[in-house]
């Protein structure tokens, strides 16, 4: 852990692993923000686009309508990206 800085395994589901181009990945972050910031630095547009319409659960715990930036990430975490489903 360097500067705050700890590894957390982001984890993607459905459309957001196609987008993503893999399963899951690890980065070194301080909050949400901060990873998916890195998570589309080295991706497309099309990427950014769904990750707007995505949830995220950070260790268990869905993010809601909480600022990334406010949601800290612990060393070894993991962050779930959901797309929309739909079905019922």
């Amino acid at each position: 852990m360097q500067d705050g800085h700890v590894t957390t395994t982001i984890r993607y589901w459905a459309g957001a692993r196609a987008a993503a181009g893999v399963a899951d990945e690890q980065t070194s972050a301080r909050t949400l923000a901060e990873a998916l910031l890195l998570a589309r630095s080295t991706r497309d547009d099309r990427f950014g686009k769904v990750l707007e319409v995505c949830s995220f659960v950070v260790d268990g715990d869905p993010v809601g309508g909480r600022d990334h930036g406010s949601v800290a990430l612990a060393d070894g975490g993991l962050v779930d990206v959901l797309p929309p489903f739909a079905g019922g």
